[in-house]
């Protein structure tokens, strides 16, 4: 799945489409299949039953897939990145507070501008404002654990929230999923959106989630670990962390969707 449009591959059929981008030189990169997880991986065991048993299959983006809707600075409350803030009844949510900041750029280190990046995440106590949810952990009255941003000119975006805890899942008997922040990157249309989850540097359940471990490529893993980043971070106030989001090439972002074939 491209973040971008992909041009048309000649000239005579892009100048019958003249809103589209014109030609260019751009280099484009295949994919590295063998730093993506296998579907089926018998330690993570929701993949058996999920896991497809025929080859995948490239589907090429239709124009109306590539060409809309867009997204502009308008449809952005003053909140939507603070998420301190904008779910808060009387006072603040419990927990560390946090600064979450980076770059969205394509597969040449270019910044990718007023790109919408959505977050989600669950509470300092590990538990999802969601009604599937059973952790015993409280739910926090004043902790929504969603927003998002939109990239600047320099593909930049941060926001501010709080540390989100670990959690318990029914893999096996004692199974725990690392402290983690859920990503979604869009394209120019909504068929265009890459989803990830972003780890923190330190925590010593990474090595041993069975999620994580089925990636073979080390190198991907910790791409997916966003380092303390003490200079971001606001002193007697919040840490930050720096998480950039690398949509193709050598250097991506491994994503969800790609493990589905999309």
């Amino acid at each position: 799945m491209n973040i971008q449009p992909k041009p048309f591959p000649d000239e005579a059929e892009s100048a019958r489409h003249p809103f589209l981008p014109a030609i260019d030189a751009v280099e484009f990169y295949q994919r590295d299949r063998a730093m993506h997880p296998p579907a089926y991986a018998p330690g993570y065991k929701t993949s058996i039953s999920r896991s497809p048993r025929r080859a995948l299959l490239a589907l090429q983006n239709s124009l109306s897939e590539i060409t809309g809707p867009v997204f502009g600075h308008n449809e952005i409350g003053l909140l939507d990145n603070d998420l301190i803030r904008n779910y808060a009844k009387d006072r603040d949510p419990i927990g560390e507070r946090i600064i979450v900041h980076g770059q969205v750029l394509d597969e040449n280190r270019r910044p990718a501008p007023h790109t919408l990046v959505e977050f989600w995440q669950a509470n300092a106590a590990g538990r999802y404002r969601h009604k599937n949810d059973t952790y015993l952990a409280p739910i926090d009255p004043n902790f929504g654990g969603c927003g998002r941003a939109l990239t600047d000119e320099n593909g930049y975006y941060y926001f501010r929230t709080v540390k989100p805890g670990p959690y318990p899942w029914r893999n096996y008997v004692n199974s725990w999923r690392p402290a983690h922040i859920h990503f979604s990157v869009f394209g120019s249309g909504f068929v265009q959106r890459l989803i990830t989850q972003m780890y923190f540097e330190g925590d010593p359940l990474i090595k041993i989630c069975p999620i994580v471990n089925t990636i073979p490529d080390q190198s991907a893993i910790e791409r997916l670990i966003a380092p303390l980043d003490i200079n971001a971070s606001v002193p007697a106030d919040t840490l930050a962390y720096r998480f950039d989001i690398v949509l193709r090439g050598r250097r991506s972002t491994l994503f969800e969707n790609r493990l589905e074939g999309n």
